[in-house]
């Protein structure tokens, strides 16, 4: 039977049906994926996307090289390293200089980490070598199609954190048990310095803290500020709150007067005082009475040694009996010594401008010494005196404008403060808000 050819209306008909017929079933492919897409339990879809979003490992896709992690030994150096995984000479030289602005090979030392990558793991050659400082920053030698050199910085987040505690052995005990590292006591001190003396911290003393923590991967890497902290023993509650006036930025108590004192009580943090300010003391080495016209603070070798207050440094030299010591005039009435030093803090020199609790050297036994520590020796009006029997000068008040503004800041903390009641929520902030919030 001869076949007859669709008239061109039933051609164009049916073509539109089958178009019609498509569309319905794509539209019902897509429905029926897009259903098990959502019914997929959310462990699976999370699953999902860490298979297509891996992180990068030092920029780096884990999955399509092989990593080998390494740390640097006792006196190994970079070019070593460079040469043992097939890097020429001229190779390292040219490394060397590509490098010149970011790191000196030449100056890692021992500990740090370094990092080998290369496209399999029976590869001679890498295609990249990383060296990693400390965990804030890493450098990557990229040699894979010309040298360079990159130094990347490490994304940081910072959380506001509370905790409170109380001491039942002592303050760094205390915090240790909460897992927070003592060097928040450093900041405890600025903030509390005019209320609470932590040389004498007793059973039983309590203290409520915001501060922030610093995060990279997860991992904690530090403490950052603290915003204010709340100190309870025999004298109450003493309160301190971090607060930027029109000036600057410091602690100031309940009132809003300032807690920086225009002198620190001390020029090295939390060490004891091994022989006082005496006229007749009889001296160790000398076998003789000679009056100590200074206060001794024992401390262990290397422990940095801060300026008392703002000041000019007047002498950075070394005598037979003071060692290095460092000299700085504050005032037309004030002055200071720092005897005994190991060595000098990096830019201390005659001249310098130095600010008050900024490092000008380090506890050593220069001169005569029978021990590691710092004699401090304290100047009013050209004659040595014992500073810790002098009445010292205040420092500047908050200017009386801007007490309101300060009162609402410290009420928003202080309610913060009263409803701590052991490790809270951590409360992630960016690093530009933690540079800029009050």
């Amino acid at each position: 039977m001869e076949l007859t050819p669709p008239q061109p209306k039933k051609l164009g008909r049916r073509i539109t049906d089958v178009i019609f017929s498509l569309a319905i079933a794509s539209a019902v492919i897509y429905s029926y994926h897009n259903s098990i897409s959502h019914n997929l339990p959310v462990s699976d879809q999370n699953e999902s996307r860490n298979i297509q979003a891996k992180p990068l490992v030092f920029g780096f896709n884990p999955d399509s090289v092989h990593i080998e992690n390494n740390v640097i030994r006792k006196n190994q150096i970079f070019g070593n390293i460079l040469s043992e995984n097939g890097l020429t000479t001229n190779l390292i030289l040219l490394l060397e200089h590509e490098a010149r602005e970011i790191f000196n090979i030449r100056s890692i030392r021992p500990g740090e980490k370094y990092h080998v990558i290369k496209k399999h793991e029976c590869d001679d050659k890498p295609v990249a070598i990383v060296y990693e400082p400390d965990k804030y920053k890493y450098v990557v030698c990229d040699l894979r199609d010309s040298v360079s050199v990159k130094l990347v910085e490490k994304k940081v987040e910072t959380c506001e954190e509370t905790i409170q505690g109380k001491i039942t052995n002592s303050l760094w005990g205390a915090l240790q048990e909460k897992g927070i590292h003592p060097s928040i006591i450093d900041l405890m001190e600025d903030a509390l310095s005019s209320s609470v003396d932590f040389y004498h911290t007793r059973n039983g003393d309590e203290f409520k803290l915001i501060f922030e923590n610093k995060y990279i991967d997860g991992e904690s890497v530090g403490v950052g500020r603290l915003i204010a902290a709340c100190y309870i023993n025999d004298n109450g509650s003493n309160y301190s709150f971090l607060y930027k006036t029109k000036d600057e930025e410091g602690y100031f108590d309940f009132e809003g007067r300032p807690a920086k004192k225009t002198f620190l009580k001390a020029p090295v943090r939390f060490s004891r005082i091994s022989s006082s300010y005496n006229l007749r003391r009889f001296h160790p080495i000398k076998g003789k009475t000679i009056p100590h016209l200074g206060t001794d603070y024992a401390a262990p070798y290397g422990t940095e040694i801060r300026a008392v207050a703002d000041g000019v440094v007047t002498a950075a030299s070394y005598t037979g009996g003071n060692g290095k010591f460092v000299k700085i005039k504050h005032d037309n009435i004030y002055e200071t010594q720092y005897l005994h030093m190991s060595r000098f803090a990096k830019g201390v020199k005659n001249g310098s401008r130095v600010r008050q609790g900024e490092t000008i050297g380090y506890v050593g036994s220069t001169g005569l010494a029978t021990g590691p520590h710092v004699c401090f020796r304290f100047w009013k009006n050209g004659r040595q005196v014992n500073h810790l029997k002098e009445k010292l000068p205040s420092a500047q008040p908050m200017n009386m404008t801007e007490l309101p503004a300060f009162f609402e800041h410290r009420d928003k903390l202080l309610f913060k403060l009263n409803n701590i009641s052991g490790r809270s929520e951590m409360a992630s902030i960016s690093d530009e808000e933690a540079s800029t919030k009050p």
